[in-house]
């Protein structure tokens, strides 16, 4: 049953991030939540001590979705189409309150002529709490080797 409840609950993730509803997505994230996407050449470092592409903690996160849902983000300005896959969720380790979560991903993003795709792995820990399960720590490790062709990241992975 745990595993059904956490697929379900990521693919609902990704079809909330889908369709920008980001003021619904920001709902499932508790309020000491980390977002983090690790440099390409530096996957598997500590944000703490090394570079990262993003690392935000809740009110960066929140206020990265606030620029982007009021069209201040000049690269999301129309917003970006973007597809994402969620496949090979693999439960890590649970206990009553937390979960730890792997899962691969691909995330096609159309803006204008261009197609861009970003594979790569999440690492989650969802955490219990009475309205369901809710994102404590969110990694996106990206398997490409660089950003490209335009060497940025606009939408949240």
């Amino acid at each position: 049953m745990l595993r059904q409840e956490v697929e379900d609950f990521l693919f609902a993730e990704a079809a909330l991030l889908d369709e920008w509803r980001l003021d619904e997505w920001l709902a499932l994230l508790t309020d000491d939540v980390t977002y983090i996407v690790p440099a390409t050449d530096a996957r598997e470092a500590d944000p703490s001590t090394t570079l990262s592409i993003i690392s935000d903690d809740a009110k960066r996160l929140r206020a990265r979705a606030e620029q982007l849902l009021g069209n201040h983000a000049w690269a999301e300005n129309p917003p970006s189409r973007t597809r994402r896959l969620i496949t090979n969720v693999r439960i890590r380790r649970a206990d009553t309150t937390t979960v730890e979560v792997t899962a691969n991903f691909a995330v096609y993003r159309f803006r204008g002529d261009v197609a861009e795709t970003f594979v790569g792995r999440y690492e989650y820990t969802l955490v219990r709490r009475a309205d369901g399960l809710k994102i404590q720590v969110r990694k996106a490790i990206l398997d490409l080797e660089a950003l490209r062709p335009h060497g940025k990241l606009s939408i949240i992975l």
